[in-house]
């Protein structure tokens, strides 16, 4: 790929608007959760949703040593949650003693702020790229009343907590 065609990509996708997620995974105690732009429903029958995330962030390195992931739908009106999970890193922060949350399927740590969620089994994990895709099946799922997506357009303020 050329040099002007990955500026012309970045600028395409750079104009998507899509929802950000909060992802969590538990190992342990050892607890991790990030902010996740990279992730889409895969299949309808059987069910299956894919996130990625980066090598270089915590969550992956916590998510690498567990069977499931949680997945939370963010509020539109949850900026602090955005900030949190994707301005802070979990190498220097308890991110989860900054935020409401209670233990799920598996231990799967679940934020009380985000009822729009599930909990998913990793079928399977492959490196896409910089980042690291687990397809997950959902064991759990809850459905909270519908609410505006906090978008991509609004985290890209945000300062990461690590690179990608």
């Amino acid at each position: 790929m050329t040099d002007e065609a990955a500026d012309v990509f970045q600028e395409l996708v750079g104009e998507l608007d899509y929802p950000m997620l909060v992802v969590t995974a538990a190992s342990g105690d050892d607890r991790a959760g990030c902010l996740v732009g990279f992730a889409t429903q895969t299949s309808i029958s059987p069910p299956r949703y894919m996130v990625c995330l980066s090598e270089n962030n915590r969550t992956y390195r916590v998510a690498s040593r567990t069977e499931h992931l949680g997945v939370h739908f963010l509020p539109a009106d949850a900026d602090d949650l955005a900030e949190l999970f994707g301005g802070e890193t979990g190498d220097e922060i308890d991110k989860f003693s900054r935020a409401a949350w209670e233990p799920g399927p598996a231990s799967t740590p679940l934020l009380t702020e985000c009822r729009n969620r599930f909990v998913g089994r990793i079928v399977e994990r492959r490196q896409v790229g910089d980042h690291v895709a687990f397809l997950l099946e959902p064991i759990f799922a809850q459905l909270g009343e519908p609410v505006r997506q906090f978008a991509f357009r609004r985290a890209k303020r945000i300062d990461p907590g690590h690179e990608a």
